[in-house]
């Protein structure tokens, strides 16, 4: 007994001398030597049982390196994997070091598996990019550099690989680090480290090599083993999204779930979402045990002290406010191979919540080479876009940069029952306290405008209606439709986005300019705002005295009020309204 308590206190000292568990994916284009990496790791670590390091050796003699080690060949389990030469399937992989553990995904680089590589992102904490030193940052790096951060990952190790290949060259090196920099700029990676390594002969793999000596930085390894990834920022308040309703017998009712935020204690007053109503904290379960107390990253079971409407899908909350809402807008990750079209429902997971739910919008779609907004109407597969979806029913959303589980969400065909698309929560009342727009799009300019509404009397309840068209997106050179039932503009004016500072010219119905609004010059085209309305100008002291009110009213950072729409703008020149018995078309 007195060994076995020996050998207990060894353990427990040194599980305490190691660091939490890491997370991490490899990802990049293929063929970058992601699998062949995290072999490396594996076997110069020693971690491999005598059996598999015996069977690498063997499979590696009839493989393509000549019968030198193919690392990759622990990972690529697949028989289509080995035959390619390229990894399809995430492959997770569980080992230990003297100074940390650690669960790896192998994610697949080619474009047709995207789907696959974004799987292995939702779970991690830290992503390691890899680069061809001889290619340089790729399309696909790219795609997967922006998937990663959409995502939710804070960390990157961007490691250029193949440095074999081009001669240990720090020159080159060098240049890659630039199209690095500008990448995490565009991005705002906000923790980014960059390694030179070979995962084919171990360069700066587990140890430092002195085939570069140039490099002051530490090996992977060593940099994974001491990367602290815990300083995550706190949400806001305690939250438990409700898995399931417990009642083994008429006495007992609870209510279970993982706490993602918070701590929550027995007589916490707490507030059950959607339907508003408070209750205190009767009991908690961690497990099977009694609990004073439960705090974040814990499953447990809530005993309230009254009956309360929570189902699957509620959330149990206090200390913070946690919106609720029947639409959202969402950055998403289109995996479908059908094309995605407006107009088309899906099931739309949140949390523990599944509601039906329907594609209203695309405002623009993101070029993952340049970062530019494109204007869009449909998706294809592995493309990102921001979109607005409406929800069958109002449901608890906040953004995901906010409440990380309240923020992510994915698309499920109804009929297929596939996974369609993934995506964040960026805006969580995409139609509760504004309209569908249209957006005119330049690059990374967007300007949102309501031109193209209709506006109607709606004889049946007495009251004006207006009508919005689903949002597109324009971009220069697309012809606009310039007469509606309600609105009629002439074939050249301007539009002055005033809440966005974009100017867009409108020549011979088409878009001649989307600008920036400081480098917009007035020329005594007619002028209307975003909704449509005449922007009265009689000359160039009439559209500087606009920009000055305008400017005025941004300095005292005051919302643009009802003095100022009555001075300068006027509804009837290019818009009317007309009588209909009902008006049944409504933006949710």
């Amino acid at each position: 007994m007195k060994q076995q308590e020996v050998w207990k206190e060894e353990r427990e000292r040194g599980i305490s001398k190691m660091i939490g568990l890491l997370k991490f994916i490899t990802c990049g284009s293929v063929d970058d030597g992601k699998s062949t990496l995290i072999g490396h790791i594996l076997y110069d670590s020693k971690l491999l049982y005598a059996d598999q390091e015996k069977a690498l050796e063997l499979d590696s003699k009839v493989g393509s390196r000549g019968g030198a080690i193919d690392y990759s060949l622990l990972l690529d389990g697949l028989m289509a994997e080995r035959e390619q030469g390229i990894t399809i399937d995430v492959a997770y992989r569980y080992f230990t070091t003297d100074k940390r553990s650690f669960i790896v995904a192998d994610t697949p680089g080619h474009e047709e598996y995207t789907r696959n590589m974004a799987v292995g992102a939702s779970f991690a904490d830290l992503a390691i990019i890899l680069i061809d030193a001889k290619q340089g940052v790729l399309v696909q790096t790219k795609r997967h550099a922006r998937i990663c951060a959409l995502m939710g990952i804070k960390y990157f190790v961007f490691a250029v690989n193949k440095m074999d290949l081009v001669g240990y060259s720090e020159a080159r090196f060098n240049e890659i680090t630039k199209q690095i920099d500008e990448l995490s700029k565009e991005l705002g990676l906000a923790s980014v480290k960059i390694i030179p390594v070979s995962a084919t002969e171990g360069d700066n793999i587990t140890v430092k090599s002195d085939n570069t000596p140039w490099y002051s930085g530490e090996a992977l390894l060593t940099y994974l083993e001491n990367v602290d990834v815990s300083e995550k920022k706190k949400e806001e308040g305690f939250y438990m999204p409700v898995q399931r309703v417990c009642r083994p017998d008429h006495t007992f009712r609870g209510f279970q779930g993982q706490i993602e935020s918070g701590v929550v204690s027995v007589g916490d007053d707490i507030i059950t979402l959607p339907s508003g109503e408070s209750a205190k904290v009767k009991s908690i379960l961690v497990g099977d045990k009694d609990s004073q107390s439960a705090q974040e990253g814990q499953p447990a079971t809530i005993q309230l002290d009254k009956e309360v409407d929570v189902s699957r899908g509620c959330v149990l909350s206090s200390g913070t406010t946690l919106p609720v809402s029947k639409s959202l807008t969402s950055t998403i990750l289109w995996m479908d191979d059908a094309e995605l079209t407006v107009g088309k429902d899906y099931i739309v997971k949140i949390g523990t919540k599944q509601v039906l739910g329907v594609l209203k919008n695309i405002q623009y779609k993101i070029d993952v080479n340049t970062g530019n907004f494109l204007p869009a109407n449909g998706l294809s597969k592995n493309e990102i876009a921001v979109c607005d979806i409406g929800l069958q029913e109002a449901v608890i959303i906040d953004e995901f940069a906010k409440h990380k589980t309240l923020g992510e969400l994915i698309l499920i065909d109804r009929i297929s029952n596939m996974t369609s698309a993934c995506g964040v929560v960026t805006d969580s009342s995409a139609y509760d306290n504004k309209e569908v727009k249209c957006a005119f799009v330049n690059g990374s300019l967007k300007g949102n405008a309501d031109i193209f509404e209709e506006y109607y009397y709606n004889l049946e309840s007495a009251t004006v209606t207006k009508v919005s068209p689903s949002g597109k997106t324009y971009k220069v050179g697309d012809v606009i439709n310039v007469s509606g039932e309600t609105y009629s503009y002439p074939d050249n004016f301007d539009v002055i986005v005033l809440r966005d500072k974009v100017a867009v010219t409108v020549r011979d119905k088409k878009i001649e300019a989307i600008t920036k609004l400081e480098e917009y010059t007035y020329t005594g085209t007619p002028v209307i705002n975003s909704r449509g309305f005449e922007i009265r100008l009689n000359g160039e002291d009439d559209y500087n005295n606009l920009i000055n009110d305008l400017n005025a009213i941004e300095t005292a950072n005051k919302p643009l009020n009802d003095e100022f729409f009555n001075k300068w703008t006027k509804f009837d020149t290019y818009r009317k309204i007309i009588f209909k018995d009902e008006v049944w078309e409504y933006v949710i």
